[in-house]
């Protein structure tokens, strides 16, 4: 195969890391103004660009048979900064933007130590070509995204210890928890094994549309109901 074709798989990936850094730096500037938005907006948009590139880099292998040991574990290692320190440091930011001074933000490093042994774990697992055990970490750093635009708000009841405490251990155990989560890729287009799929796509922009970026939140509790209704009643 060309050497060409073959990297670009591994190229798309390396934008996944490279949006992720630009998340975190853009998280560092919070409030502030840069380039007509404010630093968190811009870091919210970098980890949806990572997303993006994490989504099409699959594509693309898939599309040129171009899979290799070197873009597994590249995908993984971009993932756990695009996904899990990104939204890490946006917590972080957030939490002392909002004037906590307590230790209630240093909580954030669960985040990326789950995500990494979930990264981990999926590496060396085979039975998760088509579903996911434990909340795939794209979809955690989409929750955080949506958990610290609501704080921004001016929620400052999601800041306190007594319910952030509760919420990062249940989404951070959730990235390494045995439930089993569909994976959004379509094999076939009918709705006979894709029920949840179908869905969750016809579901899933609705809480952002009502709500904004905070729906991103609701979006990921939405694929969490759905993903349990699966094993509950599975086709």
């Amino acid at each position: 195969m060309n050497v060409i074709i073959r990297n670009i798989p591994n190229s798309i990936t390396c934008l996944n890391i490279a949006s992720g850094v630009m998340a975190i730096l853009c998280a560092f500037r919070g409030t502030e103004p840069m380039w007509g938005l404010d630093g968190y907006s811009w870091c919210w948009i970098f980890i949806g660009l990572a997303a993006l590139a994490d989504f099409c880099d699959g594509f693309a292998a898939r599309l040129l048979h171009a899979y290799s040991s070197l873009g597994k574990e590249l995908d993984s290692l971009c993932d756990l900064v695009s996904f899990g320190v990104a939204p890490a440091v946006l917590m972080f930011m957030t939490m002392s933007d909002m004037g906590l001074q307590d230790w209630t933000p240093w909580l954030v490093f669960i985040i990326p130590v789950c995500g990494a042994l979930r990264l981990a774990r999926f590496n060396i697992d085979d039975r998760q070509h088509f579903s996911f055990i434990g909340l795939p970490i794209p979809a955690n750093a989409i929750f955080w995204i949506g958990y610290s635009a609501l704080c921004l708000q001016g929620n400052d009841s999601f800041t306190q210890w007594y319910w952030f405490l509760p919420v990062i251990l249940a989404e951070s155990w959730l990235m390494v928890s045995p439930v089993k989560f569909f994976s959004l890729k379509f094999k076939t287009y009918g709705w006979k094994g894709n029920r949840w799929r179908w869905l969750m796509a016809a579901t899933a922009i609705l809480p952002v549309a009502i709500m904004g970026v905070p729906g991103l939140l609701w979006t990921i509790v939405v694929y969490l109901g759905y993903s349990l209704l699966d094993i509950a009643a599975p086709e």
